[in-house]
């Protein structure tokens, strides 16, 4: 089992930066992929950033160029870099990792983001 414990989250306002950190312990050496999602207020979640196990990152169309995914020396720390932030940013951003074993994925609980005037 892998647990995952976000934070960073904040109130901030549009064009400020955020750094959200996820703190990953357990079985670490199952994980294969790592990945950023937000949740937005009307309960749709997407992904964000991802560290495919393969190498690279990916990242979804609204966050490229304004956020930056990087992750720890080991597999126990990942990062969201938020520049330039605008209110539809304003979400709960929770981390996730595949695993090679069951139960195969975990999620942590989220760290609010929200982004106003």
């Amino acid at each position: 089992q892998v647990q995952l414990v976000e934070s960073g989250g904040a109130s901030v306002r549009p064009g400020e930066s955020l750094k959200l950190s996820c703190t990953q312990s357990g079985t670490l050496e199952r994980i294969t992929n790592m990945a950023w999602y937000r949740e937005r207020p009307d309960g749709q979640r997407e992904l964000v950033a991802a560290l495919p196990h393969s190498g690279g990152t990916k990242y979804s169309d609204f966050v490229k160029g304004r956020f930056t995914i990087t992750k720890g020396p080991s597999r126990k720390m990942m990062y969201l870099q938020m520049n330039n932030l605008k209110p539809e940013d304003t979400a709960l951003y929770i981390c996730n990792v595949d695993l090679s074993v069951a139960p195969f994925g975990s999620w942590g609980q989220g760290t609010q983001v929200t982004v106003a005037a």
